[in-house]
């Protein structure tokens, strides 16, 4: 089981979505193990997306990231960050496909709504990042039996 780190940025919780994207997740059969709404600050910010510093976009990102209350979510799961990132689509709205989150929301190429750790090595760092210890749980969800099939004694 692989736990990713998922954020409903600003422009998601300003546009009312949050609740609907959070279904999304769940209707696939993710688990929420941790959530919060919090205002990230600009050192978080500047950390969580330290990789783009050099980047012409990263002051207007950071600035972004921190104009409002976002939602984190860890969601854990079989595959569970493949899971996520193509729920929500490709990165701009404008190329999103339908059916992704991106693409049924969005239209712009600033604003893409949500953020998904890309690999287990990303999630293991912005889950530190976002969430302190013991926020994010583990907890026996006894519909497991009925999203994965365990008869080979592991989630398939």
């Amino acid at each position: 089981m692989e736990t990713t780190l998922i954020i409903f940025k600003p422009d998601a919780v300003q546009r009312g979505l949050t609740g609907r994207i959070l279904t999304r997740f769940e209707d696939k059969g993710l688990q929420v193990v941790g959530m919060k709404l919090m205002q990230i600050s600009q050192q978080l910010a500047a950390t969580h997306y330290e990789a783009h510093k050099e980047r012409p976009f990263y002051p207007g990102l950071v600035k972004f990231m921190t104009s409002s209350p976002v939602v984190v979510l860890a969601l854990r799961g079989n595959g569970a960050i493949g899971i996520a990132r193509n729920l929500m689509g490709a990165t701009f709205g404008s190329k999103a496909a339908p059916g992704t989150i991106r693409g049924d929301f969005g239209v712009s190429n600033s604003f893409n709504l949500i953020h998904g750790s890309d690999s287990p090595e990303a999630a293991e760092r912005e889950l530190k990042l976002f969430f302190g210890p013991g926020e994010v749980l583990t907890w026996p969800r006894h519909g497991d039996a009925w999203i994965y099939d365990m008869s080979g004694g592991k989630a398939e």
